[in-house]
């Protein structure tokens, strides 16, 4: 015969399982139905957006492109176009799926949240720079129109996103693409950045390593089937055609030129005081916010004293202040050597002996 302070005991636990499991709103099924139609949002979301991209590049969208997109198979790829077009978001048929009037408002608030929360990251935080799209990507189906509509407002109504992509306006307005691709440009020709496109990621990261940056300037020495060659900040390197596609420049007038060399705050000896001549634009957010604030602006004395055991951290005077700046950091800020500073004098030593 069965004990029954054990029966009662599993009952009791059988009892708080089946509550856990179905209770409204809070228990384990809700929270999956929940989270399976959030899913289902989301892939349709980013399909009306997919359908977008193809129709602004000018590119036919395809069964097999949206289903590369959405990672999911050709067979549910097919089923969320039947589910857009009958929300009278997609019309479906001819070359491919476009959409409607409806459809293309919805694509455009996704677009204008995702941008507008790029350029939320790049102003007001630290997030690295390679992080950004995929926080948007996030975010895009979780804020709703009035809050980027308050986050618009709040940062002052910005026009482009980080990356140079127009944000369109609340009313779906959106500003024309400008420029050319990096891969056209001819060569003996300076070009100023306009855009760097952050899609695949893997590319983008590359771009940033390269040290390219939106209002950088790039000398375009020579062009291959295979790559563009450039020349900024004293070095000369090759970008690989598919990579210089991603990159959006314009022609800057005859006669301009990028940077020949670029001295920055690492080139400092100890004790040599540098003059600060600008803050590079890679150095975004709250990093750059917080270097003004330290009073990192055009024409401060800044002098290194103190280094860790490790060598980063190093203490920098600033103003009368003893800052430790790590060697990230160091490199964002572009300087001079100033006048009687210990290398110019020992560059007079030098040209005295001789």
């Amino acid at each position: 015969m069965p004990d029954p302070a054990l029966a009662l005991v599993v009952f009791g636990i059988a009892a708080a399982a089946a509550v856990a499991s179905f209770w409204p709103r809070i228990g384990l099924a809700p929270r999956l139905q929940r989270l399976l139609r959030l899913s289902e949002r989301v892939l349709l979301e980013d399909a009306v957006k997919h359908i977008y991209t193809c129709e602004r590049t000018g590119r036919v969208c395809s069964l097999e492109s949206l289903a590369g997109r959405l990672e999911v198979s050709r067979a549910r790829a097919a089923t969320l176009l039947s589910r857009l077009a009958a929300m009278a978001l997609v019309q479906t048929g001819g070359a491919g799926p476009t959409l409607t009037g409806e459809g293309r408002q919805s694509a455009l608030r996704l677009v204008r949240t995702h941008r507008m929360w790029e350029r939320y990251l790049a102003d007001r935080t630290g997030v690295p720079a390679s992080d950004w799209h995929d926080e948007a990507e996030r975010m895009e189906h979780a804020l709703s129109t009035d809050e980027v509509d308050a986050l618009d407002t709040r940062l002052g109504h910005p026009r482009w996103d980080p990356h140079g992509d127009p944000i369109p306006t609340s009313t779906g307005d959106v500003p024309p693409d400008q420029g050319l691709g990096l891969v056209s440009a001819e060569p003996g020709r300076t070009v100023e950045i306009l855009h760097l496109e952050d899609e695949p990621r893997e590319i983008y990261d590359g771009l940033i390593r390269d040290g390219l940056v939106l209002g950088g300037r790039l000398d375009v020495v020579a062009r291959t089937d295979g790559s563009v060659r450039v020349r900024s900040g004293g070095r000369e390197w090759e970008i690989d055609t598919v990579a210089a596609g991603n990159v959006t420049v314009q022609y800057l007038p005859l006669g301009e030129r990028a940077e020949t060399s670029r001295t920055t705050l690492l080139d400092a000896a100890p004790g040599e005081t540098v003059r600060v001549t600008a803050i590079s634009r890679a150095c975004q957010g709250i990093q750059r916010r917080r270097l003004l604030d330290l009073g990192v602006v055009r024409g401060t004395p800044i002098t290194p004293e103190l280094a860790s055991a490790a060598g980063d951290p190093v203490g920098y005077r600033i103003r009368g202040a003893l800052i430790a700046l790590r060697r990230t950091q160091a490199a964002w800020i572009h300087v001079e050597h100033a006048a009687g500073s210990g290398s110019e004098r020992a560059g007079r030593s030098v040209e005295g002996a001789a």
